[in-house]
């Protein structure tokens, strides 16, 4: 095999670990069909274009819902200086309004302030199952994402193809 023969190889084998790093499905959203996994199997909100996303996993039994800051590609943590920040939820005819309170991790160094984990508790968040909500404001790498609605549990990601 000639040196220009291996590189040709070496190439096409790089390009195909690549392309298979996205775990593409064809009836996912708009980005030539790719879909990107949640890390806690949680609900998922794409904030722009894959600029970010918020990933929501329900416990039930401790009342909360926890929020976890991710990445583009959802390959990461993005750590906020945010303390806090809310989400309202219709739920059984009422609005009701969830803080998502900044969570310190001396596992990973995080501190309120510059962490990844945020976590709101109500005790409705026992027994609900299913509420239209609407994250009000959140600044992530400098850019505002204001009034963004989605659906719990379904969450907005992947996006629905057009009809």
């Amino acid at each position: 095999m000639t040196v220009r023969q291996a590189l040709t190889l070496s190439f096409a084998a790089a390009l195909t670990l690549v392309l298979a790093a996205c775990n593409r499905t064809p009836a996912s959203h708009g980005h030539a069909g790719h879909f990107h996994e949640p890390p806690h199997g949680g609900t998922v909100l794409e904030l722009g274009e894959e600029e970010a996303f918020l990933e929501f996993v329900h416990d039930a039994a401790t009342e909360k819902l926890r929020c976890y800051v991710l990445a583009p590609h959802m390959a990461g943590f993005i750590r906020l200086p945010a303390e806090s920040f809310e989400v309202t939820a219709k739920i059984g005819g009422r609005v009701e309004t969830l803080t998502f309170k900044a969570v310190a991790n001396a596992a990973t160094g995080e501190t309120v302030g510059d962490t990844a984990q945020f976590e709101a508790h109500a005790p409705w968040l026992k027994t609900a199952k299913k509420f239209d909500a609407e994250l009000k404001r959140l600044t992530i790498r400098g850019k505002t994402y204001d009034a963004v609605p989605f659906r719990f549990p379904e969450g907005n990601y992947p996006r629905k193809a057009a009809q």
